[in-house]
């Protein structure tokens, strides 16, 4: 069996050069997800709170939002992106801490758009209570 000299298992990783994207963040009042992707949909990079090394009710603040949102557009920076739209769903506590951080970041957006969704009708409601 023929092992190369740095023993790497699996298929080596590709770096890609991506100039536009977009950028999706879903912000719950648990955690925050974020994945950056090319303009046909393929991920680049992506981040969320649990690999940013927060746990527990830390996982849903805005500054664990800030971290992860930061290193997301990092590495999706290091990748060469300088353009990107946005697209933000979600009530929860990284909502605004996304825009300051993507801002900041040298990412110039073209596109803010809020996916949240919106129940028409909503579901069935409880049976009353009687007494």
């Amino acid at each position: 069996m023929a092992t190369n000299s740095k023993n790497q298992r699996g298929a080596s990783k590709v770096v890609r050069s991506v100039s536009t994207g977009r950028i999706y963040i879903s912000a719950t009042f648990n955690n925050t997800i974020v994945t950056v992707t090319d303009e046909k949909g393929n991920v680049v990079a992506w981040s969320t709170t649990g690999t940013s090394g927060f746990t527990g009710s830390r996982k849903s603040t805005p500054y664990a939002a800030t971290v992860t949102i930061e290193d997301a557009v990092d590495k999706a920076r290091m990748m060469g992106m300088r353009q990107a739209d946005l697209y933000i769903k979600g009530p929860g506590p990284g909502r605004d801490a996304a825009l300051r951080v993507i801002k900041n970041s040298g990412i110039a957006l073209t596109m803010i758009a809020d996916v949240t969704p919106i129940p028409h009708n909503g579901t069935k409601a409880r049976k009353m209570r009687h007494g």
